[in-house]
């Protein structure tokens, strides 16, 4: 039987991060912005959620579960406020609004195309 450290599971959460950042920038590419949102909000929280396990070494788990442990995180001052904001900001805006309601606006391409550097971040935090 294999098994997996946690270090080697952080990276593969990561990696599939990554992965799913390069998918939104090609939907977007192809003039699929609520597709390209969707996929965008998912490498956010698949990036949040390697972060949780690197410093917690709690499974992530389920959009609520990330949540309540990214909020642990900032109030142990272990993340950053402005980590926090930017999650929420795309759980609301690209999760919410754009993707399931159609309420794309202006400022969804940049946040879209910005998931790279909170994927940064969150590794960093993490010492990837």
């Amino acid at each position: 039987m294999t098994t997996t450290s946690t270090q080697d599971q952080v990276d593969e959460i990561f990696a599939d991060a990554s992965r799913m950042y390069a998918q939104a920038v090609e939907r977007l590419e192809q003039d699929d912005i609520r597709d390209a949102a969707e996929k965008a909000w998912c490498a956010t929280k698949r990036a949040t959620d390697a972060l949780i396990l690197a410093l917690m070494h709690e499974e992530p788990g389920p959009t609520g579960f990330t949540s309540d442990c990214l909020d642990d995180l900032v109030a142990s001052g272990r993340a950053p406020n402005s980590l926090q904001r930017r999650y929420y900001s795309r759980l609301s805006q690209l999760h919410g609004a754009c993707f399931y309601t159609g309420a794309c606006n202006r400022h969804t391409e940049r946040r879209i195309r910005e998931t790279d550097a909170y994927i940064a971040d969150a590794e960093a935090l993490a010492g990837q």
